[in-house]
């Protein structure tokens, strides 16, 4: 064996451990997650999953999501850091576990709140990918809601199927700002047909959203945007729907439609869109 050949299969060796190392210690490190103020008492907390709201009041806190399991404690102290006022609201917007999979543990000290067929979702275990051991809400609504804490309302408000069937919309309307959950996610839709979502009847409830005196919105992933920016993504939901329709009203087959919607909508051949959306757009709009 030639120095130059062995020489190089040790620093081959030595890469994969030092790539293994890394890899393992990252995978023990805590999630991490950024706190950004939106506007008076109202924050943001975004990373390893949904985006979190948290409003302060002089009585308590009020969550809007909580993320999975494993951000328990990031979230606790992410609050911690700008109050000392206890967490007793978790409004969750659906059941998907990257919004609710916190439930669990905040269910001790704060009252979980969301959607009846969010909290239908949990208990039939509608999402394949979920965490096991998720908690429903134990308190629930069907078109809206309002929590009064410290002289504050928040208000939840259902308004028909979309990312699923249960998406609540979280209004805050002394700060004219929403909180849509994944109703606006990301550049594109996902569609949870599993969960009972729809593409035709997503742009209507963003219709009803869009009615509300707002002028902020916090996504359920993504930066916090405008009023003109949920509308955009309500019109760019309206023009996939509408070119999906036409693809397969022209007899284009799945894969065919796939392409397209890869092409001009950034659905990825292995993404969530392509595994969950795509089936159930070809019976919806066929």
């Amino acid at each position: 064996m030639s120095r130059t050949f062995a020489a190089r299969t040790a620093a081959g060796f030595l890469f994969l451990v030092l790539a293994w190392f890394a890899y393992t210690q990252n995978q023990n490190q805590p999630p991490q997650l950024a706190l950004n103020k939106v506007k008076d008492d109202l924050y943001e907390i975004e990373g390893d999953g949904g985006n979190v709201a948290v409003y302060i009041t002089g009585d308590g806190v009020i969550l809007v999501d909580d993320k999975f399991d494993r951000d328990h404690e990031g979230i606790v102290n992410k609050v911690k850091s700008v109050t000392n006022q206890p967490i007793k609201y978790v409004l969750t917007t659906h059941h998907h576990s990257d919004h609710s999979g916190g439930n669990t543990k905040f269910l001790p000290t704060a009252e979980i709140i969301s959607t009846v067929n969010a909290r239908n979702n949990i208990i039939e275990h509608k999402q394949p990918n979920a965490e096991p051991g998720m908690s429903p809400a134990q308190v629930v609504f069907t078109t809206e809601m309002s929590v009064f804490l410290g002289g504050k309302e928040v208000r939840a408000q259902y308004f028909g199927r979309g990312h699923t069937n249960g998406d609540a919309f979280i209004y805050f309307p002394a700060l004219r700002t929403l909180h849509t959950g994944d109703m606006m996610a990301g550049n594109t839709p996902l569609i949870d047909y599993t969960g009972g979502g729809s593409v035709i009847e997503w742009t209507k409830a963003l219709d009803e959203a869009l009615k509300l005196d707002i002028d902020t919105v916090i996504p359920g992933h993504g930066p916090v945007t405008t009023k003109a920016g949920l509308r955009a993504y309500r019109d760019n939901i309206e023009k996939l729907r509408a070119r999906a329709s036409g693809l397969i009203h022209e007899g284009k087959s799945q894969e065919e439609v796939g392409k397209v919607m890869a092409a001009e909508f950034g659905w990825g051949p292995n993404s969530l869109q392509a595994q969950w959306s795509l089936p159930g757009i070809m019976r919806e709009l066929k």
